[in-house]
């Protein structure tokens, strides 16, 4: 039913999960379709994995923990997501020997059953049952496409797995090497977005982190590997690292590449049209809030306040936002977060979305926090998220160099009142130590985005300094990220999908001029690529001009529009649907607002009526009086 675009995520890492995934969530099972069919072989090859956080534990308990750690906590699997992983790599292994004996593959025994009681007014956590097909769009399953997959051999290998091998008969160019010279540009300052606030931007990195999550490589992998990927770049098994161009300056710092690991997949399942290595979704296709409230049912317990017979969610009791309340400790080891200050002593943040590394995210995640709390109502939080959508959905590309902490009267604040972006990872003492959420999302409501232009795509902060929060510790790069991870996905090329969309697919020079309204960058595409064709998804997406009155271009506007469609037509809990509110209660959702979020959940008492257009205080910005509350009397009157 949905398509979740972008990787990609993406979190600041899941934009490929949105642009790079491109994908339509298949039926979750009870038990595995592979043990029926595998049975003796399954146990015979069953991986016995050691849980990611002690083998974390061990390797950050003697030293800084690199940026590949950083990013395989944020990015691990839980819960049933790990048992599908499991599944799926045995399915791998198994099918190659199965292969190497040339035995015949039966696949007719590989089925299942999904129950569901669709009387049922509520949504389940996992997202079983909450498509009118039982079990589409539920977490921790392989996804289907709108296009089939193209893999180098046609199976899972992803094109630039083999040297020599040719796309469309030619070589296709290294990733960081697109990235330095499409996506990368010299003028650090940024051109800001006179239309759209910063807020805008992290709404829409929200909602992706409500949509899709492509887990990595943790399990298969020992650490000796995974030294081996990042130390010696040597491909192979999950390793795909991202190379280095001789001429690259982080050849001489940080050697020759940067280490990826391969997104994780599932055993297909039915209808079997194609036994082609397909990525797992660890979270639900719907919009549910489920950054809130988890996919993980072993997970949900943790985050609720059992103490309470409210359906409260859990809270820190250890400190408080001036008091009000902040999201639960991770209290696990290892503890990054208290790597990148180990006099402040403060844990990462625990939440339904295990991306809480960026400052930003774990502020609109309290924020969140604290309205279900509030309104002790899951569905009304759900259907604030369904309203809040973007129309036209901003690529997390769109980001300024710096996060900013504002006063009362949205002037710099405190010590570091603009935060370089790269700095701003694994940082929750910042927020508990540094004046809570305010100061930041002051920023959000009063500062511009990033503008999006042909020659600045994605500034150093991003391409040079992911994950690199303290100068200790080599930092990733988004934009090479984003395009390894299409080719890890299988992503069909630029052109594919610009034909999916009915849009021309230029073959020339000319051509792609007239696409993208710039020779220069046709030039540079043409000179990397050769043909266009072989052009990544993700880069050619964002390197075409804006439609008019959006932010983004024609290709993502047809993809983004088809997803938020399919987004809202698949779900049944829709808010929108009959029976899921009274008439009454949905007049009264209409007046939801993020500015009604902030103030009631923050001690802000001014805010833009509009808080996702940019915004300059004072003008534009009103008491919290004069923004409308939520009536909740039809809720009430439901009840009697």
């Amino acid at each position: 039913m949905t398509l979740c675009l972008v990787s990609a995520v993406r979190g600041l890492l899941h934009l490929p999960a949105l642009l790079a995934s491109l994908i339509l969530l298949q039926a979750p099972s009870s038990m595995s379709p592979c043990a029926g069919f595998l049975g003796p072989l399954l146990r015979r090859q069953a991986v016995i994995s050691t849980p990611l956080h002690h083998k974390l534990k061990a390797a950050m308990s003697s030293e800084t923990p690199t940026s590949r750690q950083l990013s395989e906590y944020l990015k691990h699997a839980k819960g049933r997501t790990r048992t599908a992983i499991r599944n799926g790599q045995v399915w791998e292994e198994s099918l190659k020997r199965l292969r190497q004996r040339r035995s015949s593959l039966d696949l007719s025994s590989l089925s299942w059953e999904v129950k569901c009681d669709m009387s049922s007014p509520y949504r389940t956590i996992s997202g079983d049952c909450n498509n009118r097909r039982p079990a589409q769009g539920a977490a921790s399953r392989a996804p289907a496409r709108w296009l089939p997959a193209e893999y180098e051999d046609g199976l899972s290998l992803p094109f630039g797995w083999t040297p020599g091998k040719m796309g469309n008969g030619f070589p296709l160019p290294l990733v960081r090497e697109v990235s330095n010279e499409i996506a990368g540009y010299l003028n650090e300052k940024d051109v800001l977005d006179q239309n759209r606030s910063l807020l805008f931007m992290q709404w829409g990195q929200t909602v992706d982190h409500d949509l899709d999550f492509a887990p990595d490589t943790e399990l298969g992998s020992s650490e000796y590997s995974k030294a081996q990927c990042e130390e010696y770049c040597i491909q192979g098994g999950n390793c795909f690292p991202i190379m280095f161009p001789r001429n690259d300056p982080k050849v001489r710092t940080q050697g020759k590449c940067m280490p990826f690991f391969r997104a994780r997949f599932e055993c297909p399942t039915p209808p079997y049209q194609s036994l082609a290595r397909e990525q797992i979704n660890a979270l639900t296709s719907f919009l549910d809030a489920s950054f809130v409230y988890t996919s993980e049912p072993y997970l949900a317990s943790c985050l609720r306040n059992l103490s309470s017979p409210l359906g409260l969610m859990a809270i820190t009791q250890e400190v408080s936002d001036h008091g009000l309340p902040y999201l639960p400790f991770d209290n696990k080891k290892p503890r990054p977060c208290e790597f990148i200050n180990t006099t402040a002593h403060v844990p990462c943040f625990l939440a339904g979305g295990s991306r809480l590394g960026q400052t930003l995210l774990a502020t609109s995640h309290t924020l969140f926090l604290r309205e279900h709390n509030r309104l002790e109502a899951q569905n009304i939080l759900g259907a604030f998220v369904h309203i809040g959508r973007p129309r036209d959905y901003l690529p997390i590309v769109l980001v300024p160099s710096t996060v900013s902490h504002l006063d009362e009267n949205y002037q710099p604040w405190g010590p570091e009142p603009a935060l370089a972006l790269h700095t701003v990872f694994f940082n929750t003492w910042k927020i508990v130590k540094d004046g809570g959420i305010d100061p930041l999302v002051r920023g959000l409501l009063a500062k511009k985005a990033k503008l999006m232009k042909q020659n600045e795509m994605m500034m150093g902060e991003l391409r040079n300094k992911l994950l690199q929060p303290t100068h200790r510790i080599h930092g990733f790069d988004l934009a090479a990220i984003n395009i390894q991870r299409g080719r890890d996905h299988g992503q069909p090329g630029y052109n594919s999908w610009r034909g999916f969309c009915d849009l021309s697919q230029p073959q020339t020079l000319k051509e792609l001029n007239i696409v993208l309204k710039n020779k220069e960058l046709a030039k540079k595409l043409l000179h990397l690529y050769s043909t266009p064709d072989n052009i990544d998804v993700w880069i050619g997406a964002i390197a075409e001009p804006l439609v008019e009155r959006g932010r983004v271009g024609p290709l993502l506007a047809c993809l983004l529009g088809k997803q938020f469609q399919q987004i809202r037509d698949g779900d049944r809990f829709w808010w929108e649907n009959p029976r899921v509110f009274t008439k009454r209660q949905w007049d009264s959702l209409q007046k939801m607002s993020f500015s009604r979020l902030v103030c009631d959940n923050t001690r802000i008492t001014k805010v833009p009526l509009n808080a996702f257009r940019a915004n300059s205080y004072p003008r534009g910005f009103v008491d919290c009086s004069a923004i409308d509350k939520l009536d909740l009397s039809p809720w009430a009157s439901a009840e009697n």
